[in-house]
Parts: C-alpha cells; sequence; structure tokens
C-alpha cells in the first residue's frame, strides 16, 4: 500500500491567509514548512489511485504529487474520490476537480445529501463523476487492489449545517474514518475525531499505519492564543495530549497526526511538542510524506 500525504493542515492551511499568528508568520517567512489543507492519496499498485477528501488547495497538490501528474492528453492516474465527512475543507477541491475527469465519488448519504444542497456541485457531470452511496461498515473497491470499509468515528455535522444547538459526539454518517487494505496491509485514516471511546480503540488496534486528527495539541488552545472562542471538542476534534495517552499502550504500526490547525505547535518542526509526540512514538504529518506499508 502506498500513501501519500497531499495536505497535512487543517481547514486554513499554513499560513492561514488572514492570521498573524506565531506559525502562520514563521511559515511565510519559511522558518518552519507551510502546510495545505487535509487530503491523502492512496494507491496499491502505484498507478491507479483514490485521494481522500478534496481539499480547496487540490490543484496545487496534485501539480506537486508526481504520481498524480497525467499520464497521457486527457488521462489521469485519478481512480476515485473518497470523502469523510462534508467540511468545506474536504469538499471544496471538487470544483477544482470539474474539468470533465471521470472518477468515482465515494461518500456516506449523509455526506451526499450536503453535497447535493449545493448547486455549483453540479458542475461535476454525472456521466463523468458517478456519486456512489457508501453505507457504514461497507466494503467498496477504491481502486485496483484497494479497498476500503467506511465507519463512523464521534464528530459533528459541517459549520454550514449547525443549528443553535451543536451535537459534538455524533456518531453516523456525519462523520467517518477510513479502514484501507492493499497487499495484506492495513491503514486507518481518521482526519476527523472529537473522542476515543474503547470500540474506536478496538479498531485501531493491530493497524499497520494511523492517520489520525491533530487538529489541536490542548483543547482550549486557539482560545488561549486569541485566535477563536471555541475549543476543540467545539469543533468536532480531540485534543492531541489526550490522543497520544488514549493509544498509547494499543499494537500500532506507524502513528501519524495530519489535519493540524495553524495554531498547533506540532507544525513548527522545533517545538517541544513535536519532540514530545515523537518521543511517544508519533510522527507529525507534513505535505508530501510517503508511507509504503
Amino acid at each position: 500500500m502506498h500513501i501519500i500525504i497531499l495536505g497535512a493542515a487543517a481547514g486554513g492551511g499554513l499560513p492561514q491567509w488572514n492570521c498573524g499568528c506565531d506559525n502562520c508568520d514563521a511559515a511565510r517567512a519559511g522558518r518552519i514548512p507551510s502546510l495545505t489543507q487535509s487530503s491523502v492519496a492512496v494507491s496499491a499498485d502505484g498507478r491507479a489511485w483514490a485521494i481522500l477528501n478534496a481539499s480547496p488547495d487540490i490543484r496545487a497538490q496534485l501539480a506537486a504529487t508526481r504520481a498524480l501528474h497525467p499520464t497521457g492528453l486527457r488521462q489521469m492516474p485519478l481512480h476515485s474520490v473518497l470523502l469523510t465527512n462534508g467540511d468545506i475543507d474536504h469538499v471544496a477541491g471538487l470544483l477544482t476537480l470539474r474539468e470533465s475527469q471521470p472518477f468515482a465519488l465515494f461518500a456516506t448519504g449523509a455526506i451526499h445529501d450536503a453535497l447535493a444542497a449545493n448547486p455549483m456541485l453540479a458542475a461535476l457531470q454525472a456521466d463523468l463523476v458517478p456519486r456512489q452511496t457508501v453505507t457504514l461498515d461497507e466494503t467498496i473497491d477504491l481502486a485496483p487492489g484497494l479497498s476500503a470499509t467506511l465507519f463512523a468515528v464521534p464528530g459533528k455535522v459541517p459549520l454550514y449545517q449547525e443549528g443553535e444547538v451543536v451535537e459534538t459526539g455524533l456518531v453516523g454518517e456525519t462523520t467517518v474514518g477510513v479502514e484501507l487494505r492493499a497487499g495484506g496491509r492495513r491503514a486507518l485514516y481518521i482526519p476527523g475525531c472529537a473522542a476515543m471511546p474503547g470500540w474506536l480503540g478496538d479498531r485501531i488496534a493491530g493497524a499497520d499505519a494511523l492517520l489520525f486528527d491533530g487538529t489541536l495539541w490542548e483543547d482550549d488552545e486557539m482560545i488561549r492564543i486569541g485566535l477563536g472562542r471555541k475549543t476543540g471538542r467545539r469543533m468536532g476534534h480531540m485534543p492531541v495530549t489526550e490522543t497520544i495517552e488514549a493509544l498509547a499502550d494499543l499494537p500500532i504500526g506507524r502513528r501519524v497526526f495530519v489535519h493540524m490547525n495553524n495554531s498547533n505547535p506540532l507544525t513548527d518542526p522545533a517545538s517541544p511538542q513535536a519532540a514530545e509526540a515523537a518521543a511517544r512514538g508519533w510522527q507529525i504529518g507534513r505535505d508530501g510524506m510517503e508511507i509504503t506499508l
């Protein structure tokens, strides 16, 4: 199984266009790596690829990834796109992929409903981009030799669907993880997760690789820095500090944090927090990072 992290940042990327925090300023100055928004490419054979989440930065990500370059005049190695939720940072890139390019678009019924409510996405021609509904715990073929099973993880509806009362621990079709299998290997991709119940830990245990939600280092991080008024949990993300403890004793191969917010000290490779995560067995996802299992 071949995995390429196309984008390791949460919504807004690093630097975020309207943010002057220390991390964003450091990224603009080249002192720490810039990161594009959350997306991953996966293949069993290195020729046919599936993309997990179409970020607003997908055009630049495709251009930066040789394995995803056109193989002919209008031929692409892109076989399918799978969505783990309906968040803008995971679906806005679909508008970039409207250029009469065939691929299958996989998502749960709830996520497809969110897409159907946006008339702009009709630009994805149905005869070229069939929208295929996936039920939870159903195994599908994403590309030759590569299968995926979607499973619910605690989360919430996208921001644009929020009402006056927001439930951040929903377990259903709105936020899912992906279990990938190829060549006898198993990897899990969970870029958004609000909590770690025991049944989810059981599902993760034994994975050859885990790419997991690393949005905030601490729950009140954005409030303390002055970048927002919401905690990580309110946004549907458990803090990294709790994730490290919750998964410490589970047998897992490679552990990689993805979907990191611009406020997260993990984005600075020289930070004490990055050193602490590394000491606990975690890698920090970077754009272009390749994982072969």
